[in-house]
């Protein structure tokens, strides 16, 4: 009896020395994640990580996706390092199966710069780098640099011409850069512990994980500014005001890059128009089939509750100081048509709404209502009828208080009824093209590439944006910075390669579940037989 006693209470502990020593493992992943994100600086928009070990690598080997997606530039230095730096065997065992942090700072140079953030597998002396400056032929030239109270190394690589920077950071975390001003602002870096720049995954999720995307969306404005003429872009603006933090996971695709995850609302900061939709539950996306077929970007939201949802936008702009201005329009417009507008129209309005942006820079809604014939009284009551169908509003920014921000591009616009849909333009011709484009069937949906691409998006959304890189290209030449869109257009590498790319927000639990995806242009596999038949 005694023997049994004492087996069962090895066993006993050789199950909790396991499970502890399981838990320990996988929360180190998570854990080692947070202390080396905090050494980033704040200002970053964009965090993302992988793990520096050959099958990564190989996942990618012989495809051009992330080349296309950081561009031929940035993939050639960061190659470099890898290779030249981090692969030399007097450093490798110490880089080797260690998570790597790139994140996306925007810089003085007015520039996108690029830090490199990592630990090392164990203590490493910085005697190290001085033994590989010892070496000859490595490809390198190095030299110690010190900024502040921070030592590193002042690395010339000789097939880039080009200088790297890198300095120990705290501890076994080093950084490095190819911006002595960025590499020199993360030297100087004071993390306030009170804040959180980024939302961490959870342990688990973060150990199986293949790589992550972190992202603070209120910190993609400054890159926008940097990288669009004077900020002047409503591409992804309703994203960029957004007081949110997300973390997703890559999800493999060859000819796709994919994240899926969480975007957690702060809810100490002001709220924005997105924050309506989410105490919503997601709908089934329709209104994208009835894009036109020249459609450059959309915004497509999506309601499940109309009535909670004209409520909620009426609570948010009362606490935007939008109240007085709003009450006195709706009381005109009570006092001259008898209508009370607000409930009318809330009655009426179905599940989504959308601002469609064309290859000629048209503003086009399509606003989804439960039934046009019921409208259209309503509708004429507020406007002067240019003929039986078409007519303009004759109050000034009734769809911005009608269905909020996103709309704020049409003041007093005009306005037809097809079917069940309410269709606003600023000018007579643009509600023409797009009832050519309706009753023809000229859609996007019709067009090469876009099944392909519709299939990776989520069914169902409250929020979701769409680009199409063909059909947007002229609106970049007007919009992005020159260098951004010499390199757009000329570098063999880069997101012209992309069909299109689609963020979708799914609301739950007052947060929102988030896909991204960016799809690869196909084969033209009309050229490739053409090539095959001449051989």
């Amino acid at each position: 009896m005694k023997r049994l006693i004492f087996i069962t209470l090895i066993l006993v502990a050789a199950t909790v020395y396991i499970t502890v020593k399981y838990f320990n493992n996988l929360n180190t992943s998570g854990v080692h994640a947070g202390n080396i994100m905090r050494t980033i600086p704040d200002n970053a928009a964009i965090v993302f990580e992988f793990t520096n070990e050959k099958s990564f690598y190989d996942i990618y080997k012989g495809s051009t996706l992330l080349s296309n997606l950081i561009g031929e530039q940035k993939i050639n230095e960061l190659d470099t390092v890898r290779n030249v730096l981090f692969g030399n065997p007097a450093l490798s065992s110490f880089f080797t199966g260690r998570n790597v942090f790139v994140s996306v700072h925007p810089s003085q140079s007015n520039q996108v710069e690029l830090l490199l953030t990592a630990s090392a597998a164990k203590d490493i002396d910085l005697t190290e780098f001085d033994k590989l400056a010892k070496q000859t032929k490595t490809g390198m030239l190095i030299t110690p640099l010190k900024i502040g109270e921070k030592s590193g190394y002042n690395i010339y690589f000789s097939a880039l011409k080009k200088r790297f920077y890198v300095i120990n950071i705290n501890g076994n975390i080093f950084s490095g850069s190819f911006s002595k001003d960025l590499i020199t602002q993360n030297a100087n870096y004071r993390p306030d512990r009170e804040k959180r720049a980024f939302l961490l995954l959870p342990d688990q999720q973060n150990a199986n994980s293949l790589a992550n995307l972190y992202v603070n969306y209120q910190h993609l404005e400054p890159l926008f500014k940097q990288v669009f003429k004077n900020g002047n872009t409503d591409i992804f603006k309703p994203f960029r005001l957004l007081p949110a933090l997300a973390a997703l996971n890559l999800n493999f695709k060859n000819d796709a890059v994919m994240f899926s995850g969480y975007t957690n609302i702060e809810n100490e900061k002001a709220g924005t128009y997105l924050n309506v939709f989410t105490n919503q539950q997601p709908v089934v996306n329709q209104l994208k089939d009835l894009y036109p077929s020249t459609t450059a970007y959309a915004l497509n939201l999506s309601a499940s509750d109309p009535i909670k949802f004209s409520a909620d936008l009426t609570t948010f702009q009362a606490n935007a100081g939008l109240k007085q201005e709003k009450d006195a329009l709706f009381a005109k417009i009570k006092t001259e048509t008898g209508l009370n507008l607000t409930q009318e129209f809330a009655q009426l309005l179905g599940n989504e709404f959308a601002v469609v942006t064309t290859r000629y820079q048209e503003k086009i809604a399509i606003i989804n209502v439960k039934n046009g014939s019921k409208l259209r009284p309503f509708m004429v009551n507020i406007s002067g009828m240019i003929n039986d169908d078409i007519g303009q509003f004759n109050y000034s920014k009734l769809p911005f208080f009608l269905l909020g921000d996103a709309f704020n591009a049409f003041k007093r616009p005009y306005f037809r009824i097809i079917d069940n849909y309410l269709i606003l333009a600023n000018s007579i011709k643009e509600l023409e093209s797009y009832n050519d484009t309706y009753f023809n069937r000229k859609f996007l949906n019709k067009t090469e590439g876009y099944v392909s691409f519709d299939n990776l998006l989520a069914e169902r959304s409250n929020v979701a944006f769409f680009i199409n890189f063909k059909n947007t290209q002229q609106i970049l030449k007007n919009s992005l910075n020159d260098d951004f869109y010499m390199a757009y257009k000329n570098n063999e590498l880069s997101w012209k390669n992309f069909y299109g790319a689609s963020y979708q927000f799914a609301a739950t639990d007052k947060n929102f579940y988030t896909n991204f995806c960016l799809l690869q242009n196909q084969p033209d596999t009309t050229v490739s037989k053409k090539l095959s038949e001449k051989h």
